[in-house]
């Protein structure tokens, strides 16, 4: 087994070369599946979801710091929405919210920002949230400049200290359901299903029966027992499926 982590801002991992499944940011570390002539496939350690890289972007790491790094459970997440590093030779590079330091040997790094390294208050969801607003749409994106509903909630909770999975499918099945919309709190969140009855959509739940969603951007909609009112174009766009506690 081989491993790596993110050297870079930012590394698209791809079911195919067209289409993005998530990003890796900064400091994310991975083991390497399988390796080919252009491309890699890699598992993410923190979700474990599976995609390719290209090897020009492949960084690779020794298994013991792999290990080093997994033996820290409370890893560090840079808070700011964009900030840099600074190698042993003084070149910046420039890294993302959501971001991971770890200062492991092969990727030892200057950091002087913001960091969140334990378990934040749940009110401090809502607070994290608001930093990506008017942040694009992006199907497979996890940052400021593209993101997509699920990435978006799990980037919040994971800067914040808490894990949930990648797809709002598998972030549904995590977490205590309630039973009415008035049981909720701030940072609660609300999933919604599709004709089919498929949950595809995911969105945290903030006062004064509002939601912080994905929707062309990261904006704030109305949300009642039907579903997401968006007050733009005065019709529901999602219908309400579940709600879920997570925290």
């Amino acid at each position: 087994m081989q491993y790596g982590i993110c050297q870079l801002s930012i590394i698209p991992v791809r079911s195919t070369p067209a289409e993005l499944v998530t990003q890796l940011l900064f400091g994310e570390h991975f083991k390497i599946l399988e390796c080919r002539k252009n491309w890699s496939r890699i598992k993410t350690i923190f979700d474990k979801c599976e995609g390719w890289i290209m090897n020009s972007q492949l960084f690779f790491i020794p298994e013991d710091e792999f290990n080093d790094i997994q033996a820290h459970k409370n890893k560090s997440y840079v808070t700011e929405l964009i900030s840099y590093v600074e190698d042993a030779n003084q070149i910046l590079t420039p890294i993302l919210i959501g971001s991971c330091i770890t200062n492991t040997p092969s990727l030892s790094v200057n950091f002087e920002g913001k960091l969140l390294s334990e378990p934040q208050p749940k009110e401090n969801l809502v607070k994290t949230s608001l930093l990506y607003l008017n942040s694009p749409e992006l199907k497979g994106g996890k940052s400021t400049f593209g993101i997509d509903n699920a990435g978006f909630v799990q980037m919040v909770y994971k800067i914040n200290g808490y894990s949930i999975l990648r797809s709002a499918q598998e972030q549904s099945t995590q977490g205590t359901a309630l039973s009415f919309l008035e049981e909720s709190e701030t940072g609660d969140l609300a999933f919604f299903d599709n004709a089919n009855g498929e949950i595809n959509h995911v969105g945290i739940i903030i006062e004064n029966n509002y939601v912080i969603h994905v929707n062309g951007k990261v904006r704030v909609d109305r949300l009642d027992h039907t579903g997401i009112f968006n007050n733009d174009i005065r019709i529901y766009t999602h219908q309400l499926r579940v709600i879920k506690k997570i925290v």
